[in-house]
């Protein structure tokens, strides 16, 4: 190694010089964040940040879970009048938007700040702060969004505000602003948590593990920050686009004045499509660790799946244009993304094939995390199946306003992403917490919920068959949907009683007193290495990587890294392909700065939406805040003066 690498391979830290405890204590001491309730507001640990953010889409998905049950209960029986109408399309809006923006896509990227880390064997995430930051601007944006909500000015425009419906004359209020002002948060977000982890991924490895060695996951999760990346500044385009012509006067939507109505589609679609593989492309990642544990073997097909993983990415940007077919678009155009919206199902076959070539000769353990891919695997198939049937232009026609695409989006979104995901929450819930929880009440739970989504989505497509529209608050009697619906509403509260027995779970999971050991399913990934729940550090030493399942590869003694600073918080910076020792990096303290600076974007966030003038005067205080945030302080300053003394 050359003389910038400061990192050196040894063998096991117990037999050098760094074994003692007084070394363990100085790296735990140097990694904490500061106790105290005012230590957890400067926390920046990425476990931490990880943790808040999965208990904060929770509570944005349960939120969303009460307004589907009070849509459902109006849409029990034909003519009742339990919400008005408006309130009604305000219940659709909220919904949707907390589902897809506050809910599915942030759990995905909370879940991989937490395991990416300790599956490539790295101490923290890269930026931290910027982490820490990019959480705090999250959980606001959907605190605005739920107080307008509860103040009277919820949006009433569809998850989608389509315009001209979402414009000033059709929409007067702040509900629209407010909805279009909650992307920002939510995607300027995405894209922070996207930059952390890509530049994570790449520069942080332990030695040895090149690309080739990666979990799947860690692919999956790489793949989804880049589609993050080409996709989120679309929809912020067409967000910042749309609340200029309610509040400035533009006209991008107008085409009085030379806009167009089809623009915002455009901009929408072509980030929402993608937007639904970013949802759907981690759980694949879970589900190969997943398969891969319970079947006692590594996942058949290591580059095929890595192969179908990136051209999803690509295929999923061809397709945007097969929500806009009842738009008057050249029939050329149309015919183009049939194609590809028939061609992205390839790779998912090969993934579904080499999943099924993992378990056809494993030794199989039928615990609650497998039961919930085994479900997935029903639940995707027959979701994709009515996704190729909308792939049709003349069949699309038919039902794109019915209750059939409703159905369609459950089955696609619920069973391919929520399934893996409560799948993955039980299999690495021990290592989040260093607890299990209980297997009786995890099948209560999975079967549940597997029948609850049956009885309320599978008559859907039934009804949008029989032409019942979708985005309607009530109907008339006679028209044939009455057992139906009734039916799907039974279901949706069987989905919520099985939602409450994973809470009760949790619960008393959380107040027992049974610790979970580090690697309590036999797994082979990295993560399980380490304690349950992981120390501050992660790692008492980083480890060296030999192979694609290190865990179940320890023959003789394990490589480790020496050499850095157990009193510093000092990393490894890695090579982008083979994970080559590069250099050291001292990463920053905790601090305060991530949250003073997500307030003061929040405030010129929130000012916009009432005066321009906002964006002018709020530039203040963040920029004092980003000052504040990078002005060295005098402890950080030392210990880098040092570490460049140091050999």
């Amino acid at each position: 190694m050359s003389p910038q690498e400061a990192a050196v391979v040894s063998q096991p830290l117990c037999d050098g010089p760094w074994s003692g405890p007084k070394v363990l204590r100085a790296l735990h001491n140097t990694w904490s964040d500061p106790p105290g309730w005012r230590g957890s507001l400067r926390a920046i640990d990425h476990k931490t940040i990880a943790r808040r953010f999965i208990v904060a889409t929770f509570v944005y998905f349960l939120l969303g879970g009460v307004l589907a049950l009070a849509m459902r209960l109006q849409l029990a029986r034909p003519g009742l009048r339990l919400v008005s109408p408006e309130l009604y399309n305000q219940l659709l809006t909220m919904h949707g938007t907390t589902m897809m923006f506050l809910f599915a896509v942030p759990v995905m990227q909370a879940v991989a700040l937490y395991l990416v880390p300790l599956m490539i064997g790295a101490r923290s995430v890269a930026f931290p702060r910027l982490n820490a930051f990019a959480y705090w601007i999250f959980v606001m944006g959907g605190a605005f969004l739920y107080a307008g909500f509860f103040l009277g000015s919820g949006p009433n425009t569809g998850w989608f505000s389509y315009v001209p419906l979402a414009s000033s004359d059709y929409a007067p209020g702040k509900g629209v602003d407010i909805w279009a002002q909650m992307i920002t948060f939510t995607e300027l977000s995405a894209l922070l948590v996207a930059i952390v982890l890509i530049t994570t991924i790449f520069k942080m490895r332990a030695p040895g593990m090149s690309l080739g060695r990666m979990p799947l996951f860690v692919w999956a999760t790489l793949v989804t920050q880049f589609m993050v990346l080409f996709a989120m500044p679309s929809v912020m385009l067409g967000s910042t686009a749309l609340i200029l012509d309610r509040l400035v006067g533009t006209h991008f939507y107008n085409p009085a004045r030379g806009g167009d109505v089809l623009l915002w589609q455009h901009l929408f679609w072509f980030f929402g499509h993608p937007e639904v593989y970013l949802i759907f492309i981690p759980p694949l990642g879970f589900i190969s660790s997943i398969i891969s544990t319970f079947a006692r073997r590594p996942v058949f097909g290591y580059r095929a799946m890595v192969l179908a993983l990136v051209a999803t990415a690509f295929l999923a940007f061809g397709l945007w244009v097969h929500h806009m077919f009842a738009t008057n678009l050249p029939e050329v155009g149309k015919a183009f993304f049939t194609a590809a919206s028939l061609a992205i199902a390839v790779p998912s076959a090969i993934q579904i094939f080499c999943w099924i070539a993992t378990l056809w000769n494993g030794r199989l353990a039928f615990r609650t995390p497998l039961l919930f891919v085994l479900a997935f695997f029903f639940i995707l198939v027959a979701g994709g199946m009515t996704g190729l049937m909308l792939a049709s232009v003349s069949l699309d026609l038919q039902v794109h306003d019915t209750y059939f695409v409703v159905a369609h989006l459950h089955y696609v979104l619920l069973g391919g992403a929520v399934f893996p995901l409560f799948g993955a929450i039980y299999y690495w819930f021990p290592k989040f917490t260093g607890r299990m929880l209980g297997e009786t009440l995890g099948r209560w739970h999975f079967w549940l919920f597997f029948v609850g989504f049956n009885v309320a989505f599978f008559p859907m497509h039934l009804l949008g068959l029989h032409g019942m529209p979708r985005r309607v608050w009530t109907y008339p009697q006679g028209l044939g949907w009455d057992g139906m619906n009734a039916t799907a509403t039974i279901g949706a509260f069987v989905i919520a009683v099985s939602v409450a027995v994973f809470l009760v779970n949790v619960a008393r999971c959380v107040r027992g007193e049974a610790h979970a050991p580090s690697d309590p399913w036999g797994a082979g990934t990295l993560e399980w290495s380490t304690a349950s729940p992981p120390p501050p550090h992660n790692f008492d030493t980083l480890p060296v990587i030999r192979g694609r399942e290190p865990q179940w590869m320890r023959t003789g003694h394990p490589s480790h890294v020496t050499g850095l600073a157990a009193d510093a918080r000092e990393v490894l910076v890695t090579s982008a392909f083979d994970a080559r020792p590069e250099s050291r990096s001292l990463f920053p303290e905790p601090s305060l700065w991530p949250l003073l600076g997500a307030l003061a974007t929040t405030v010129l966030f929130i000012g916009s939406v009432y005066t321009p003038w906002a964006v002018v005067w709020g530039a203040v205080p963040v920029t004092v805040a980003l000052v504040g945030w990078f002005w060295p302080g005098r402890r950080e300053t030392e210990q880098a003066l040092t570490l460049e003394r140091s050999p």
